[in-house]
C-alpha cells in the first residue's frame, strides 16, 4: 500500500478488509490528506485519541486500495493539529466533536463553536481526556445561545423547526433562512442525544462492548456489530468460520431491506401518497416479525457477537426466509409500477433536493445518497470480503441526485438484496457459527469496516492489557451521517420549505449516531 507522494510507514491491520495503519508527523499529515484527495480519496472519519503518554488525533481515509488509518501524537502541551478542512469540507463538524470530547483543536480553522456540548458541562472539562474522572458530578452549566449564521437581505426571515419535532422521530434544530418559501440558507444543530457512548465504552469488558455498539444507531444495529466484532477480531487475529460470515451477511442485508421498505412508504406519506406508506408499512412489518422468529429479535440486536453470530438457523428457517423474498420482490415489483406511474409522486420527487455528482464528491457525500448522485462507492463492490466476495453485489448508481433518484436506488438495492439473500442461503456453508477469541496480553488494536444500508459504518479500537485484564483505551464509532448531515444543507437550497420533509426522508440521516 502506497500514497503517492507521501513517505509513511503503513503496517496492514488484520481484518477482512483491507485496512492499513500508521503514525504520523504534522508534516505528513498534512501531505497525506493533500495527496489521498488529490488521487480521488475521501474523509472518512476524525477523532480524538486519548493516551496516558499524551493526545493525539486519528483520522481515517478511504482510497482506492483500501482504507488508511492516520495517528498524529500530540507532543507535550499541545492540543492543536493541522487543520483538514481546506482539503475536506466533511472533517469541519468531526474536528468541532473532537474539540468537544478530547479537548484538542484545529488549528487555524474558522468555526470554533462547540457541537456536542450543549451546556452539559463545563467548557474546561473533556470526557474522552485521559485522565478524566468519569464518575465526578459536574457542576451546573449555563445554557449559552448558538451563533447561528444570519442572513441579511430584505425579506428575509428565519424560520426555526426543532430541536422536538411533531412525529415519533430524534431530536434536530433546523434554521431556515426563507424568502417566502423559498429556502435560501439551512443551518442545522445537533448533538441532542449525546449519551456518552464513547466514554463508556471505555468501561465495558471488550468481549461485552459490542452489545453497546450495536445501539449506536438502532436502525443499523447489525452493521455497527459487525464493524465493532470485525475490530476486535482483527486485535485478536481471529478468523470467523466460512457459516459465521454467511449468517452475518444476511443479518446485515435484512437490516438493509427492512430500512428501505420503511423508507419507501414515509416518501410516499411525505408526497401525501397515503397508499405507499400503508403498503410498505404492511411489507416491513411482517419482514421485522420474521426477524423477530428465526433470530429472537426484530431489529436482530445481539445477532452479532465477537466470533461469530448468537444463533444458526435451520432448514425450517432457510424456507420461510426463502419464501418471504419471493413474496416482498412480487409486491415491491408492483409497488415499483405504482410509483413510476403516478404523476403526483414524480412531479414531487423529480429535481427535488438535487445534489449534483460534483458537488457530492466535493463535500464527501457517501452511502445510498452518495450512489445516487453518482459517486460509486459500495464497500461489498469495491473491496468484497466473505461472503460478498462470491456474490457478486451489483451497485445500484444513478446521477441526477434528486428524491427521486434517492428512491430508484432503493428500489434497485432491496431487489438486489433479495438476489443477495437467496443467494446466501443457497450456499450457506456447514460447520460452528462463532469462535472463541483469545486477546493477546499487549497493547493491540483493530478496525472494522462495514457498508450498512445508509452507507460505510467504520469502528477503530485500541485495547491495552493489565494485570490480566484487557480493556478498551478507545473505541471511536463512525456513522456516515457525519459526512451526509453537512449536504442536506445544501440540497434543499432553492427548494420550498414545505419540501424539507420529503428531501429530509430521502436521505434519511441518523441523529444518534452521530451524536456519541
Amino acid at each position: 500500500m502506497n500514497i503517492p507522494g507521501v513517505t509513511i510507514d503503513l503496517q496492514a491491520v488484520l481484518a477482512p478488509v483491507p485496512i492499513w495503519r500508521a503514525r504520523v508527523t504534522a508534516d505528513d499529515w498534512r501531505a497525506t490528506a493533500f495527496a489521498v484527495r488529490e488521487a480521488g480519496g475521501r474523509l472518512l472519519a476524525l477523532w480524538g485519541g486519548a493516551h496516558a503518554a499524551g493526545p493525539s488525533v486519528c483520522v481515517a481515509y478511504v482510497t482506492l486500495d483500501g482504507l488508511v488509518w492516520l495517528e498524529l501524537p500530540l507532543e507535550g502541551e499541545q492540543t492543536t493539529y493541522p487543520d483538514l478542512v481546506p482539503f475536506f469540507p466533511a472533517a469541519a463538524r468531526m474536528q468541532r466533536a473532537a474539540a468537544d470530547l478530547s479537548g484538542i483543536r484545529a488549528s487555524g480553522t474558522k468555526d470554533q463553536r462547540p457541537w456536542l456540548n450543549h451546556g452539559a458541562w463545563p467548557a474546561d472539562y473533556f470526557p474522552l481526556r485521559h485522565g478524566t474522572d468519569a464518575s465526578q458530578v459536574l457542576p451546573d452549566t449555563p445554557l449559552q445561545d448558538y451563533p447561528f449564521v444570519r442572513v441579511e437581505g430584505d425579506g428575509v426571515h428565519e424560520i426555526a423547526v426543532g430541536p422536538v419535532h411533531a412525529g415519533v422521530i430524534e431530536p434536530g434544530h433546523f434554521r431556515f433562512s426563507v424568502v417566502g418559501e423559498k429556502v435560501l440558507r439551512l443551518e442545522q444543530r445537533l448533538g441532542y442525544t449525546h449519551k456518552g457512548i464513547e466514554q463508556r465504552m471505555t468501561q465495558l469488558p471488550p468481549l461485552q462492548a459490542h452489545r453497546l455498539a450495536g445501539r449506536v444507531s438502532g436502525d443499523s444495529t447489525v452493521a455497527y456489530a459487525w464493524a465493532y466484532s470485525m475490530a476486535l477480531e482483527a486485535a485478536a487475529a481471529c478468523d470467523i468460520p466460512p457459516r459465521a460470515s454467511h449468517l452475518r451477511a444476511l443479518l446485515l442485508e435484512r437490516e438493509r431491506v427492512a430500512n428501505h421498505l420503511g423508507d419507501l412508504g414515509a416518501l410516499g406519506n411525505d408526497a401525501a401518497f397515503a397508499f405507499g406508506l400503508a403498503q410498505f408499512s404492511r411489507l416491513r412489518e411482517d419482514w421485522l416479525r420474521l426477524s423477530r422468529d428465526v433470530f429472537g429479535h426484530r431489529l436482530m440486536m445481539d445477532c452479532v457477537v465477537p466470533g461469530g453470530v448468537a444463533c444458526d438457523i435451520d432448514l425450517t428457517h432457510i424456507d420461510r426466509l426463502r419464501q418471504q423474498c419471493d413474496a416482498v420482490e412480487d409486491e415491491v415489483q408492483t409497488l415499483r409500477a405504482v410509483y413510476e406511474e403516478h404523476a403526483g409522486l414524480q412531479d414531487r420527487f423529480m429535481t427535488t433536493g438535487r445534489v449534483t455528482p460534483a458537488l457530492a464528491a466535493q463535500l464527501g457525500l457517501t452511502g445510498l445518497a452518495g450512489r445516487a448522485s453518482g459517486q460509486a462507492w459500495d464497500l461489498r463492490c469495491d473491496h468484497p470480503w466473505a461472503p460478498y466476495d462470491i456474490l457478486q453485489v451489483k451497485m445500484a448508481t444513478h446521477r441526477n441526485g434528486d428524491v427521486a433518484a434517492r428512491v430508484a436506488t432503493r428500489f434497485e438495492e432491496v431487489f438486489e438484496s433479495l438476489r443477495l439473500i437467496r443467494g446466501i442461503l443457497s450456499g450457506l456453508p456447514p460447520g460452528p457459527v462463532r469462535q472463541d477469541l483469545c486477546l493477546p496480553d499487549h497493547a493491540t488494536g483493530g478496525a472494522g469496516w462495514v457498508e450498512g444500508w445508509r452507507g460505510e459504518v467504520f469502528v477503530a479500537l485500541e485495547l491495552d492489557s493489565a494485570a490480566g485484564q484487557h480493556r478498551i483505551i478507545r473505541c471511536h464509532c463512525h456513522d456516515p451521517s457525519w459526512q451526509n448531515w453537512p449536504v442536506l444543507e445544501h440540497a434543499i437550497i432553492g427548494n420550498i420549505v414545505p419540501d424539507f420533509p420529503l428531501i429530509n426522508k430521502s436521505f434519511n440521516l441518523s441523529y444518534s449516531g452521530q451524536d456519541l
